[in-house]
């Protein structure tokens, strides 16, 4: 699993984490509720749910950008007290709220205020991706077109909709200088953000990457939308119960909202200012389908390639492996072609491996899923705990002659050293990332 992999490459950490998701508005908060099994699916509050023929979701409830996150200092001339106050508020989208929230709240994690007056700010670098940017406020300014004409159009309707404008307003208020990215792969966004800023500081670009993604297409269009395909559980009357992966009765996935940001950053660099470490990131890979717009290559076989990508650039074996955080989007389809992938590529999966989709709890985050799973990956580790599949009543019979635990309804003490997570989106787009301890 070697070749072609220096073994004195860079090392790239974690040490810091920001989330707001359907489970809480920090990562502790989401974190416990993910190892209790809650679901943050609810009836959706956020718009009027007339002739809507979706009426549920995992939203990020009462959330206020404006809330206070600091005060932080990146710059001599630069003092940040908030995201966003309202009048700015205004300017963004709310995927950009929840990414900025997420953003700042992972730099306060990180411990790197202290430092920044001897970091070179060109060696910070961003990339957040998402998957669809700014559709509700697309949706509005529509509206106001069509009912009021051109001038009722706002000047800040483009850059409150355009994906990259999260990584570009955080880069503002935290004076990143170095790269500044927006990954749009659809699902696979922020796993693929995270991935790509790993590969940044291991060639030397950046010391410090803030990676991660956020979503916010919770509105009219974006749940017809996706219900128009046939995509999203109609199970409307049992929120709760909606996201059910891997089990037989389920129907669809659960549209979600929120962001997770990861602050990564060069391993002596981190130790050398004594910085918190969560874990490491150890493998990345990615590939596509080339097989179809929507539905998963026959056998997860795209996916089995990114996963395999992963071990070999982690320098792992299969066997090192405890965990695996699924895509698990409680598709009819997708489920089990990425059990089969699973079972493919770990032979001996029955013997060393838990799986579980924390979808089943979160809905699907969409451009924000692979970073808030990555996280939950690192925690797993760190705290010896592998978070459920809950509504995991009856497991699919074509999951079940797999022979593979897919942790149903509680979760689960082990050790764990190594944890893989994957993130599979529209158009074949597939990312894995290895985590491991330090």
């Amino acid at each position: 699993m070697t070749a072609g992999v220096s073994l004195n490459r860079r090392r790239v950490v974690v040490t810091g984490m920001g989330a707001l998701t359907p489970l809480g508005h920090t990562v502790k908060e989401t974190w416990e509720n993910a190892l209790n099994g809650r679901s943050g699916v609810d009836r959706i509050s956020l718009f009027d749910l007339t002739d809507c023929p979706v009426t549920i979701a995992g939203e990020v409830k009462n959330f206020d950008v404006t809330r206070a996150v600091g005060p932080y200092h990146p710059s001599p001339e630069t003092t940040v007290t908030q995201a966003a106050n309202s009048k700015e508020a205004r300017k963004m989208g709310r995927f950009i709220h929840l990414s900025l929230a997420a953003g700042l709240d992972a730099y306060g994690d990180s411990g790197l205020e202290a430092h920044r007056s001897k970091i070179d700010p060109a060696r910070i670098g961003v990339n957040i991706g998402v998957g669809m940017g700014g559709l509700p406020e697309i949706s509005d300014v529509y509206d106001d077109l069509i009912t009021k004409g051109y001038k009722r159009i706002t000047p800040f309707f483009i850059p409150s909709v355009i994906p990259n404008l999260a990584a570009g307003h955080l880069s503002i208020l935290l004076n990143i200088q170095g790269p500044n990215l927006c990954n749009v792969t659809a699902c696979s966004s922020s796993a693929h953000s995270i991935g790509e800023s790993f590969r940044q500081i291991v060639r030397g670009d950046a010391d410090i990457m803030f990676a991660g993604g956020g979503e916010a297409v919770v509105c009219k269009l974006g749940i017809g939308g996706f219900a128009s395909m046939r995509a999203l559980s109609t199970r409307n009357e049992e929120p709760a119960r909606a996201s059910r992966p891997f089990d037989k009765d389920r129907d669809g996935f659960v549209m979600g909202e929120g962001s997770a940001i990861l602050v990564l950053e060069e391993y002596e660099h981190a130790k050398q200012r004594g910085a918190k470490i969560y874990g490491e990131i150890k493998g990345y890979g990615l590939s596509g389908d080339a097989y179809h717009m929507t539905t998963p290559s026959p056998e997860g076989e795209g996916g089995r390639r990114a996963m395999e990508m992963a071990l070999k650039d982690s320098q792992l074996n299969p066997e090192q492996i405890g965990y695996i955080n699924a895509h698990g989007t409680s598709t009819p389809a997708g489920d089990v072609e990425e059990a089969r992938a699973i079972a493919r590529l770990f032979p001996k999966g029955s013997e060393h491996l838990h799986i579980s989709s924390t979808k089943s709890m979160t809905g699907h985050l969409l451009g924000a899923a692979g970073a808030i799973e990555c996280i939950f990956s690192l925690l797993a580790i760190r705290d010896g705990k592998i978070p459920p599949t809950i509504n995991l009543e009856n497991l699919d019979a074509r999951c079940a002659e797999l022979g593979l635990d897919f942790t149903a309804n509680q979760a689960v003490e082990k050790r764990l050293d190594y944890a893989l997570s994957n993130s599979f989106g529209f158009g074949g787009t597939n990312a894995s990332l290895i985590v491991g301890r330090i």
